[in-house]
């Protein structure tokens, strides 16, 4: 029994912290989107403006206005000025890792 406890509490010290993993929670709710989902699509092809996504996904500018405001709140996206309008991107590599790793998991 007491090596049962021991194990335990050994795999209890190798956890994340709570802050960690509430936002390892966060990222995969936001990622649970599908709006979401397709607006990370589209930006992994390239650096788009809002009414640009909103044109290719047949959706209005305060809609993805508001899906990439979640998406900036959480890092997965970033904008860059440029003259009147903002350009977005993925906010790192490791965005496009998660998409692949997914897009990998559904198509087995």
């Amino acid at each position: 029994m007491n090596e049962q406890k021991d194990n335990t509490t050994s795999i209890r010290e190798q956890l994340p912290s709570m802050d960690t993993t509430y936002a390892l929670a966060e990222l995969f709710k936001a990622l649970g989107d599908p709006t979401r989902a397709k607006i990370l699509s589209c930006l992994q092809i390239r650096d788009l403006c809002v009414g640009e996504i909103a044109d290719i996904l047949d959706m209005s500018v305060s809609a993805v206005s508001h899906q990439l405001r979640v998406l900036r709140n959480i890092k997965l996206v970033k904008g860059v000025k440029e003259g009147k309008e903002v350009k977005y991107s993925l906010d790192d590599d490791h965005v496009t890792q998660i998409m692949q790793c997914g897009l990998s998991h559904v198509n087995e």
